[in-house]
């Protein structure tokens, strides 16, 4: 994972050592594809491809021409102001990334039994292009602006395999991913990889109410290097041992939990298509629930455990009222309201509070014997007490006063 400057940050595509070979035979392609047979997926087709659900890719462009995706990338944009305005021309370095990335979610091969089959074949992609380290604007605002067009142009998923490499985030990202969850939209992010830098998850891995993606190898064993660890990782999936189709029809192998979220992103994909009528907590809900657990669950190496799609798909599993914008929300009233006053509400003034004085109140001559009513009524004290109080006082002076005037026996 290479580090690309972004406005004063350093964001990055998670994941790791790209392009180490290119497959020599499609059919290869399908049969390198593990995970589907072995995390439940060709079982959950049996019910559901994903067919009516849209999935936005955050990346650096996907290639709708390449054959394995032809057809199903169905619109995008360009927020760098570099690419191409339907968001399909690949950009950076890392040209290839977000093709790999679409092609697990979404990819539908070729021919008989060729070429690479995403998670959710029948699904449509959103190609967003984001220029990592390049640009008319910061990365940090092209993610902002990223999000909330996916959210407008139909997205019920949003696969986001980059990290910022920092715990913490913009706070236009509050915005803009509140945005996205108040829409009833689940995103889903990748944990980092070890083995290019990332020592722990970074945002927006870090981030309430995302669904969070750690790595696993062949064996299902938490992967050292191509997978970053901690408490906000909700389920993993593989990231090492992948293929992954390339722009001008070529295949890569490659690892990383940039891998590992399109794989749950596409089971994201079918568990909305299955069970049209489930909120994004809910979704996320039967993700979680339906993993195999691996030790005490959740814990920051696996979360709740292994994906099944099968389960995820099938499974009766209770629903919940917990709500990812509701998580959000709650972060962002404790941990930015210190951060800046916020500015007053429109057609509102605000001025200094004074203190209030009553014009040409009488003096009370008992005043430092006596609180004031105001003073009461500030401390709590009921206006009862007051009244009693005084009244004694009057019935006592009342009392000294006669005693003094009471003529004296010579």
């Amino acid at each position: 994972m290479r580090r690309l400057l972004a406005g004063v940050a350093m964001v990055a595509v998670a994941a790791s050592v790209l392009l180490v070979g290119q497959s020599a035979s499609a059919d290869s392609i399908r049969d390198s594809e593990y995970w589907l047979a072995n995390y439940g997926v060709t079982q959950a087709w049996k019910t559901t491809k994903g067919a009516g659900v849209t999935v936005a890719v955050i990346d650096t462009g996907v290639d709708g021409r390449h054959p394995d995706l032809v057809g199903t990338v169905v619109g995008g944009t360009d927020v760098s102001g570099v690419g191409s305005a339907n968001g399909q021309t690949p950009l950076g370095e890392d040209s290839q990334h977000a093709t790999m990335v679409a092609s697990l979610l979404a990819g539908h091969g070729h021919g008989a039994g060729a070429g690479m089959m995403g998670v959710a074949p029948e699904a449509k992609i959103l190609s967003i292009s984001v220029g990592f380290g390049v640009g008319t604007v910061g990365s940090d605002d092209q993610i902002a602006a990223a999000v909330r067009w996916a959210v407008d142009n139909g997205a019920s998923v949003i696969n986001m395999s980059l990290t910022r490499n920092t715990l913490d985030w913009p706070p236009s990202w509050d915005d803009a991913f509140l945005y996205a969850m108040e829409h009833d939209v689940v995103i889903v992010a990748a944990a980092g990889n070890r083995g290019s830098g990332t020592t722990e998850v970074g945002a927006p891995a870090t981030m309430p109410g995302v669904l969070v993606v750690g790595g696993v190898d062949r064996a299902g064993k938490a992967s050292f290097d191509a997978s970053s660890q901690g408490i906000t990782i909700a389920v993993s999936a593989p990231s090492e041992g992948l293929v992954g189709a390339g722009p001008g029809g070529g295949y890569y192998s490659w690892s990383g939990t940039s891998g590992a979220t399109p794989i749950v992103a596409g089971m994201v994909a079918l568990v909305r298509a299955s069970h049209p009528g489930l909120d994004a907590g809910n979704v996320i809900h039967r993700l979680t629930a339906t993993a195999k657990g691996v030790g005490t669950v959740p814990n920051p190496t696996y979360g709740y455990g292994l994906v099944d799609a099968a389960a995820a798909v099938t499974a009766n599993v209770p629903t919940v009222t917990t709500n990812p914008a509701d998580e959000l929300k709650d972060w962002i009233r404790v941990y930015r309201r210190a951060e800046a006053t916020p500015p007053p509400a429109e057609g509102k003034t605000v001025a200094p509070v004074t203190p209030r004085v009553n014009a040409a109140a009488p003096q009370n001559p008992l005043g430092t014997v006596l609180p004031s009513i105001e003073s009461l009524r500030d401390t709590g004290l009921p206006l009862l007490v007051y009244l009693a109080f005084a009244a004694i006082v009057a019935f006592l002076l009342r009392r000294y006063i006669l005693k003094f005037r009471r003529p004296r026996r010579k």
